[in-house]
């Protein structure tokens, strides 16, 4: 799911923690992302907000977690970044960690 609301753009995440590399795939609903990180003190909630902020450019501080910081299934909240930015950004890069 992605929504704009209030200069915000919410999407929901599945994270694949402590995989053999990062990784960003859309299916046009959920955005999976792998991680090197383990599921353990944060440490995958934080590379997912600093892979993020690497692969749309954009500043960590205008990334947050609003719901399910101890599930797979996130939802993020970017400000400063619309829609048709998001999908052309996953449209045409790749990146690893």
């Amino acid at each position: 799911m992605i929504a704009e609301k209030d200069g915000f753009l919410r999407i929901d995440v599945r994270v694949i923690p402590h995989s053999s590399r990062c990784f960003l795939e859309w299916d046009g609903e959920t955005l999976r992302i792998k991680l090197t990180s383990p599921p353990v003190e944060g440490k995958a909630n934080s590379q997912l907000i600093e892979f993020i902020s690497k692969f749309f450019s954009i500043p960590k501080r205008n990334i947050s977690i609003e719901c399910g910081s101890f599930s797979r299934n996130k939802r993020i909240k970017i400000e400063g970044m619309d829609k048709e930015a998001f999908l052309k950004a996953i449209e045409n890069k790749s990146i690893k960690c």
